[in-house]
């Protein structure tokens, strides 16, 4: 089957940056083939404009016809986005069983905020026994509540081992107002009442925004004539039909690294890898096993909130090709610097505004003496100006002398206490400030030309002026700090992708002893005691900048690095050719002697035998488990099922007391005919 007549897939990533698109065909080798890829602005009030861009790129350069699209999936930052900037809609929490005592749990009460809760006397005990169950606060509150909330959170005490007074919840909630609502049980069968009250909330916040993107993407599609099925890469790598992540947003959190690693296997068919993905901002390192991300075992943490969500374990630092270059401090030979506050590089600010830029480093140039101001320019964002409203006086009076077209910074700032007003403004997205980055020094010496060379130098051969501790210049030329930048730049990453193994490992203190290991692999004199350290697999690099900054990685950190030749699109490559992954559980327990308790989806049964309990368990995991899977998108589901037993042995005497049924299907998403 040739690529022209076999059925093309469409992935799409929204980054922080840019929307990325990628076409992708089942033809043309093992792994398929990329027939084309694309990158636009990421357009954050409005999703679907940047994915149109993105499409609309791919399918010109492909030259195809957009019916052949049997596949579209993306994998998106929104919700993510959301929890980080605290933004959703406003949701009513139902707590059955609490008190107020446990609002002040995992967090609980400042993700509620000025949202309402409403308490109930109700829930279950370990076993599922249930106490007197009383709705009618709720019944009476439900009619204003339905005029001034999007949605509904419901979180019953032990609703995973008994979730009828859950049920008995919503069902009232969506008689009386037709609003959403969102029942804990459905999102996770882990015990701890107030931060699986949490999940709940936020994905109560999240329906609304996650069904304005997938509304907006379903009707771009359209009117591209695309009649494909839309899937969702979850925060675990798996995928979700559209409608499935429509009601649990909240396992969206996490999406696009998710997709990267997912993509990072496909292009290299490495199964045992640490990913290392850098962007402009920041770079992001997980691990590989057996063909699948380590997922973190205490759920994905986003806004500084600690969910119930199962999600990659992803650790994020703020370095990347656009990070500020700096000195340190005090020292006789001052170290370089990076991030993690990312600038707007000055080859870009060049490209952008020309003469404005080049006029004010050539000036700085000419001075006498090096300035710590040198190679710095502000410039305003572009927000709308009533998200300046707020701002004190002195924040206000340095924004007014800010405008879009960029200045000095040692011709704006009088004093070093404006620095500080300068930084809080850059802090509220209202201003950027430029200055020299890897990016610039990559233009310098001919390894990144998408911007102006020209502005990059400048502000090289200002930052190699300025003064060591004996008071002489740092570097002699342009190309020679720019050099030290990319050879730091490679050393950090080193250190960061050491730092998340050591953390893997459950070491204390990793980010100091990586340092250490990357400093004695470097240094000509290696000291009494000879360190080393290697890697037990490879590292996958992705990013456009990884073909240059991964290069000298390997000697670092004792094993090969791998490059793919799509790494720039690895997530929405990711998005595109994952599964669809689902699970289901039950609990067998033992509330007396000789009587077995099922808790399985929505139901609860009792045996009078282990053994049929346990087979009971087990089909009603399986039937569930296919019924989600068709549900998140597949026709073709494997389904897996394993058992955990807790027994105990009295005078010789085995003892059941728990058992612990997952089934887990999988299977790739059903395409269009």
């Amino acid at each position: 089957m040739t690529a022209k007549s076999s059925p093309l897939f469409l992935g799409i990533d929204t980054g922080g940056t840019y929307t990325d698109a990628v076409l992708w065909s089942e033809a043309g080798g093992a792994n398929g083939k990329v027939l084309a890829k694309a990158k636009a602005l990421t357009t954050r009030h409005d999703l679907a404009v940047g994915i149109s861009g993105a499409v609309d790129a791919v399918l010109q350069k492909a030259a195809t016809d957009p019916a052949a699209i049997k596949l579209v999936s993306m994998s998106t930052t929104l919700a993510t986005n959301a929890l980080v900037e605290g933004q959703g809609g406003r949701v009513a929490l139902v707590m059955i069983g609490f008190t107020e005592g446990d609002l002040a749990r995992d967090g609980l009460k400042a993700a509620l905020g000025t949202d309402p809760v409403v308490f109930c006397p109700g829930g279950h005990d370990v076993h599922g026994n249930a106490a007197k169950l009383d709705l009618s606060g709720l019944e009476a509150a439900l009619p204003e509540l339905g005029a001034s909330v999007s949605g509904f959170a419901v979180c019953a005490y032990f609703a995973t081992r008994n979730p009828a007074h859950e049920l008995s919840a919503r069902n009232l909630i969506r008689g009386i107002t037709g609003l959403p609502v969102t029942a804990s049980h459905e999102l996770s069968a882990k015990l701890g009442g107030p931060r699986r009250a949490l999940t709940t909330l936020l994905n109560a916040r999240l329906i609304s925004m996650i069904d304005r993107l997938v509304a907006a993407t379903e009707g771009f599609l359209a009117a591209r004539g695309i009649a494909a099925p839309l899937m969702v890469v979850r925060g675990d790598g798996a995928l979700v039909s559209a409608a499935f992540a429509r009601q649990r947003p909240i396992e969206t959190i996490l999406s696009g690294p998710a997709a990267s690693l997912v993509g990072a296997r496909h292009m290299t068919g490495l199964d045992n890898a640490v990913v290392s993905d850098i962007g402009g901002t920041t770079t992001d390192v997980a691990v590989l096993d057996q063909g699948r991300p380590r997922l973190d075992p205490e759920g994905a943490t986003v806004g500084g909130f600690r969910t119930m969500v199962e999600a990659v374990a992803m650790r994020t630092f703020g370095l990347g090709g656009d990070s500020e270059v700096t000195l340190e401090d005090g020292a006789l030979n001052p170290r370089i610097l990076l991030g993690p506050r990312r600038l707007v590089p000055l080859a870009l600010a060049g490209m952008m505004h020309g003469e404005a830029v080049t006029v004010e480093l050539e000036r700085q140039i000419r001075a006498a003496n090096p300035s710590r101001m040198d190679g710095r320019l502000a410039v305003r964002t572009g927000v709308p100006e009533r998200l300046a409203a707020g701002l004190t006086g002195a924040e206000a009076k340095l924004y007014e002398l800010i405008g879009s077209t960029p200045l000095a910074v040692d011709r704006l700032l009088t004093s070093n206490a404006q620095n500080a007003t300068l930084n809080r403004l850059v802090s509220r997205g209202l201003v950027h400030v430029a200055g020299f980055t890897p990016s610039d020094a990559a233009h310098v010496l001919g390894k990144q030309a998408n911007w102006d060379a020209a502005t990059a130098r400048l502000g090289a051969e200002l930052f190699a002026r300025r003064r060591d501790g004996r008071g002489q210049a740092i570097a002699a030329t342009p190309e020679a700090i720019s050099e030290r930048v990319l050879t730091t730049l490679t050393r950090l990453s080193a250190e960061v992708i050491l730092e998340t193994a050591f953390a893997e490992d459950g070491l204390d203190g990793a980010a100091t002893v990586a340092h250490a290991l990357v400093q004695r692999a470097v240094d000509s004199h290696p000291g009494i005691a000879r360190l080393s350290v290697a890697l037990d697999r490879p590292v996958i690099g992705l990013g456009a900048s990884a073909p240059l900054h991964y290069a000298g990685l390997p000697p670092l950190v004792g094993h090969d690095c791998v490059v793919p030749e799509d790494t720039d699109v690895a997530n929405a490559l990711g998005a595109v050719v994952g599964q669809v992954r689902v699970s289901a559980e039950a609990r067998v327990s033992q509330p007396q002697e000789g009587l077995f308790r099922v808790a399985s989806g929505e139901s609860v049964r009792d045996f009078n035998d282990e053994a049929a309990a346990i087979a009971a368990a087990e089909t009603d995991v399986r039937a569930i488990a296919a019924g989600r899977a068709r549900d998140a998108g597949t026709d073709s589901a494997e389904i897996e099922i394993a058992s955990e037993f807790r027994v105990s042995t009295v005078e010789g005497q085995r003892m059941f007391i728990e058992a612990h049924v997952v089934a887990v299907a999988s299977g790739r998403p059903r395409i269009a005919v």
